[in-house]
């Protein structure tokens, strides 16, 4: 009888087994690339994501190096979630350092996904760097 009554309980949690050990699906479109360290479609150093809070959007912070004649040249950039972000550039002696804000709040704004990997171009490049990393990224094998 014992026997029986296990077999029952076996076979009713069997058929429910999928579902009760599903893994909870994250959205993606409130999910936001984090590294301290980006440049060219490379993190140097942990690529994590950070899940957007209220009020909150990806930013991208762009830095760039003044040459003596006053041009700027783009050094890194620095992937994040912020608070309250607005698209705006600070400017020292020495450096320049441009923050660009996505409302859509995602990325995917910022940058260009593959299929691999995600992509992001800040607006001091010159268009030849774009197309090398381009096909770079086209060239990864699968």
């Amino acid at each position: 009888m014992f026997a029986l009554f296990m077999l029952v309980i076996v076979c009713l949690f069997c058929q429910y087994w999928g579902v009760l050990n599903e893994p909870e699906k994250v959205d993606l479109g409130t999910m936001c690339y984090k590294c301290k360290k980006y440049h060219l479609g490379l993190c140097y150093g942990l690529m994590r994501s950070c899940t957007l809070k209220h009020r909150q959007s990806c930013a991208a912070e762009n830095f760039y190096i003044l040459t003596n004649r006053g041009q700027s040249m783009y050094h890194y950039s620095r992937l994040s979630c912020m608070t309250n972000c607005e698209d705006i550039n600070f400017l020292s002696f020495e450096r320049r350092t441009e923050l660009i804000c996505s409302w859509r709040h995602s990325c995917k704004t910022l940058g260009r996904y593959t299929k691999n990997s995600f992509h992001y171009q800040p607006t001091g490049l010159q268009s030849h760097h774009l197309e090398a990393t381009q096909r770079k990224l086209l060239k990864k094998p699968k």
